[in-house]
């Protein structure tokens, strides 16, 4: 049994779909409303929230991953997601089960050095400071060593269906619409973004290799790190419009999340897209060489015909 913890999001819906293509049909989606991915799915009502109730979701599992999202609000990810993974790791523990943590680059510093596995911790705002916690909490659980445990880190989203990010939104779901993309803060530096479905495809690949637990992987990214003047003029010859853009300063889009909630979230990310973003996952490809990578070209073509 493999139990995905937090099965509603698109990384765990993608991931339930290549577990079962690939891996095992023998799954368990968990989450407050759970709906099946496959036909052989089992689904568990369970609050993270809820110690014993986590620990019932997880008994009997091999395997469990850990994709829990939350809303974009700060005070709700201080208050919650820590709590979520600490009833998480305990239930595994407590079921004996391997662990697998989908993570992101929120607690990386927000410059120009290349992210790496080895790359320090050096958050800036709210929402950095809760995922170091959480990612120095797992990387406690592997040096104990009681359970097999790994992490699996991936950069900014971009994807098809309900993928998340600020690259999709002011950018990609813009120009599918017809609409004028805009840049956050600078067209010219280098973005690093991982296609959604190779993220889960990759932590569904690490979950089930013995010998990447006890350590953090990055997850597989098209080696073209382009800049958004080069992801806007892709974009627009797979769509067929044009390929304008307006940049959107720092301070314009500081403005906006007072008033939009759904940009509130990019004020403490914004010195990310001031500088070139290269995050670096040749350890991975070195050691799964047969992993296939989606190109930035194939991944908008499949956006354009969803």
């Amino acid at each position: 049994m493999q139990t995905i913890l937090g099965a509603n999001g698109q990384i765990a819906v993608e991931l339930a779909r290549d577990l079962a293509r690939n891996h095992t049909t023998d799954l368990r989606l968990v989450s407050r409303t759970p709906k099946k991915v496959n036909e052989t799915d089992e689904t568990v009502s369970a609050n993270l929230l809820d110690a014993e109730g986590t620990a019932a979701a997880v008994a009997g599992s091999e395997i469990v991953y850990f994709t829990a999202g939350l809303p974009g609000k700060t005070e709700l990810w201080e208050r919650d997601f820590p709590v979520m993974l600490r009833n998480a790791l305990d239930a595994a523990r407590a079921a004996g089960s391997k662990f697998a943590y989908f993570d992101n680059t929120y607690m990386y510093p927000q410059d120009d050095r290349v992210q790496t596995e080895n790359t320090r911790f050096q958050p800036v705002g709210r929402k950095g400071r809760v995922r170091a916690q959480m990612a120095s909490m797992v990387l406690d659980e592997m040096a104990r060593g009681d359970i097999e445990v790994l992490i699996g880190r991936a950069p900014e989203f971009y994807g098809p269906g309900r993928t998340q990010s600020f690259t999709n939104s002011l950018i990609i779901d813009r120009m599918k619409a017809g609409k004028r993309p805009v840049v956050p803060v600078s067209a010219d530096r280098r973005r690093t973004l991982i296609w959604t479905p190779d993220a889960s495809r990759a932590l569904a690949v690490l979950g089930n290799t013995d010998d990447a637990f006890g350590q953090t992987w990055h997850l597989p990214v098209d080696a073209d790190r382009p800049t958004y003047q080069q992801l806007v003029h892709l974009a627009a010859e797979v769509f067929g419009t044009g390929d304008g853009y307006t940049v959107a300063p720092g301070w314009l889009l500081t403005a906006a999340g007072v008033v939009r909630p759904e940009l509130r979230v990019i004020r403490e990310l914004l010195p990310r897209y001031a500088h070139d973003n290269v995050f670096d996952s040749s350890k991975f490809e070195a050691r799964f060489q047969d992993f296939a990578i989606t190109t930035f070209a194939e991944g908008l073509s499949v956006i354009r015909a969803s």
